[in-house]
């Protein structure tokens, strides 16, 4: 028998199998979400944008994506992993060192789900006008000099973050902050949606998104407790933190909203739960339930009122990514900096006597904030330099499921 498979763990291997499964589930999920917000002459390209990221960064992230992130490092550096892995060369039935009781195809599968939600949840600041040329490639781009730098940064053997001791569990600045500040600056890049006075940007079906957001909650189980990267005890603490925060933010949301508008919103509800499951991300391997309670409560007044402010500055960020997942990564980020207790795993914040981790969490909001923001204008730039970024106003007055895809979601 081959020593390294010897150690593979069988209750292991199927709990990440089943996370990689939860969270490829994710990626349809955030479709319905979305589309349920967007008008119904723009829902078809809006739940495409989703599907086709799957099949494109699934195919992207075998052949260059995750050596680019997982790879050896080049040079000592730390900022991008070499080409070992190149169209998955040496990734088989043996572990991996980031996980070594599973197979390597394993782990390499249940990343590929987080690289490919990451930039679906992008597809929400651009929403209803965006050429789908321009976005095609925009994600690849982003994938590969974003996405999967910043992987190697948190994550890779020998990235600059990992060995500064920054903590992000399953994706805070990964996944939420680096999405986040993407669709900041692609919001600003593109500037805001065609409007006529008669025109309400409402949601056309709050049934989806409802349904979308049940279906992101479910997953983030995987998300979150598969990131333990076993069947153990982190796993179930992850699970029950990632839960209660997510209770917590909603709770907290719909209070505010309801305070503020004067009724409770359904979309307030389900919008607060994902804030909280954002928060809660960075920070499900290293705190306890009554951590996560705090964590939940704050991101429901910080993303909310991240939005009140984005409204304020006039910033078309459609569906409100950067409040939720930009900011909402950023606020997760640094309360694991105070949170985080050898209590649950190595990660020591100011609670155990550790203020530094504070710092060292900022250094890696801020290097995430400043790479994710300057690559992605370049990137922006470049796509619209060679296909455009933007639909024409006609184009986009007459909806982007008849114009750049040929179809429409509801009849009459």
């Amino acid at each position: 028998m081959n020593p390294a498979s010897s150690a593979i763990n069988s209750g292991d291997t199927a709990w990440v199998l089943t996370s990689a499964a939860l969270v490829m589930l994710m990626t349809p999920g955030l479709a319905l979400f979305y589309g349920g917000l967007v008008r119904r002459k723009n829902v078809l390209s809006t739940i495409m944008h989703s599907i086709f990221i799957l099949a494109l960064v699934s195919v992207t992230w075998v052949l260059f994506g995750f050596t680019l992130a997982f790879g050896k490092d080049v040079n000592g550096w730390g900022l991008i992993g070499g080409l070992d892995y190149l169209g998955l060369h040496g990734i088989g039935k043996e572990p991996l060192d980031y996980a070594p009781t599973i197979p390597g195809t394993a782990y390499m599968a249940f990343q590929m789900m987080f690289a490919v939600i990451t930039p679906a949840l992008i597809t929400g600041a651009f929403a209803e006008r965006k050429r789908f040329k321009a976005f095609v490639l925009f994600t690849l781009l982003w994938t590969l000099l974003v996405y999967s730098p910043i992987a190697h940064w948190v994550w890779g053997d020998g990235g600059w973050l990992r060995n500064l001791g920054a903590l992000d569990f399953a994706g805070g600045t990964v996944v939420h902050i680096s999405s986040g500040v993407a669709a900041l600056v692609a919001a600003l890049v593109l500037g805001p949606r065609v409007k006529r006075e008669s025109d309400r940007f409402e949601p056309h079906d709050v049934r989806l998104t409802v349904i979308g957001a049940g279906l992101l909650w479910f997953g983030w189980f995987g998300f979150n407790a598969g990131s333990a990267l076993g069947a153990n005890e982190l796993a179930a603490n992850a699970f029950v933190v990632t839960n209660t925060a997510a209770g917590m933010a909603a709770l907290t949301w719909v209070t505010m909203s309801w305070l503020h508008k004067g009724t409770p919103s359904v979309i307030g509800a389900v919008v607060g739960g994902v804030a909280g499951l954002v928060a809660i991300t960075p920070a499900s391997g290293y705190v306890d339930a009554s951590a996560a309670i705090i964590i939940g409560f704050a991101a429901g007044v910080v993303c909310y009122s991240a939005i009140l402010l984005r409204e304020r500055l006039k910033i078309d960020d459609a569906l409100d990514v950067w409040a939720v997942h930009g900011v909402g990564g950023t606020l997760g980020a640094i309360l694991t900096g105070v949170f985080a207790t050898t209590a649950i795993f190595t990660g020591k914040g100011l609670i155990d006597g550790n203020p530094g981790q504070i710092g060292i969490q900022l250094v890696a909001v801020s290097a995430t904030w400043i790479y994710s923001g300057v690559v992605t204008f370049v990137i922006l730039k470049v796509v619209d330099h060679f296909v455009g970024l933007r639909v024409d106003t006609a184009e986009e007055e007459a909806g982007l499921d008849s114009s750049q895809h040929g179809e429409v979601a509801w009849q009459g």
